[in-house]
């Protein structure tokens, strides 16, 4: 091979890797972005803060609409921002989320878990102790691998009659800080429940059904039950 022909192949070399690279960098933009029709944890979490904040008046569902495509487009309104109504990466930093594209979170879940968990928890059982709290976590992650509940957190926690929480308003309030870290330590694999699937108060709980579940261990005011 002569030396033209190897300054060509390197050439050749180089504009291909180029290429390649500018391909995962667009592919990377395009993972980031939730726009109508998206779906998932991120987009839940994107529907609080909205709520929270009086941008957003429908259902936290997890389903990027027409709704939460009107409240994205006032929030980039009142926040300077790019008004197209989808939410790339500078309206996720202006809305306190990061990225979160294949990120982990202790190995267990995305990042937009954690926070979901983290509200669920903080709902659930503000006023328990906190390996109460984790325990609440624990249990939605044990429905997520049990085969008669969704596969995702987000699923589970809005599995319609679920969580009470999410019908009385508690699930909108704010987030203890307790809470996020309960949520960490169940996404780490601590399982104060020892498995439970399911749990209650029996000071307030109305449903005959649930109490016929076998207890495992009672914490707080709360019973964990199989």
């Amino acid at each position: 091979m002569s030396r033209e022909q190897k300054r060509l192949l390197l050439a050749v070399v180089v504009v291909f890797t180029v290429n390649i690279f500018i391909i995962a960098l667009a592919q990377k933009a395009s993972a980031d972005l939730y726009k109508k029709g998206s779906t998932g944890d991120v987009v839940a979490e994107i529907q609080t803060r909205l709520k929270n904040w009086g941008y957003y008046f429908g259902v936290v569902d997890g389903v990027y609409g027409s709704k939460t495509e009107e409240a994205v487009r006032f929030f980039q309104r009142r926040n300077g921002l790019s008004v197209d109504g989808q939410v790339g990466n500078q309206t996720l930093a202006a809305l306190g989320i990061s990225p979160v594209s294949g990120t982990t979170v202790g190995g267990r879940g995305k990042s937009g878990d954690k926070y979901l968990l983290a509200r669920l928890i903080s709902a659930e059982a503000r006023g328990e102790p906190y390996i109460g709290q984790v325990a609440v976590g624990a249990v939605v992650l044990n429905r997520v691998e049990h085969p008669s509940f969704p596969n995702t957190i987000s699923g589970v926690i809005y599995q319609p009659g679920a969580f009470s929480c999410l019908d009385d308003g508690q699930f909108d309030k704010p987030i203890s800080e307790s809470a996020y870290r309960a949520a960490q330590e169940a996404l780490d694999g601590s399982d104060p429940s020892a498995g439970a699937i399911y749990y209650f108060n029996p000071a307030t709980a109305t449903s005959a059904w649930i109490w016929s579940r076998p207890l495992i261990v009672q914490i707080g005011n709360h019973r964990f039950c199989s």
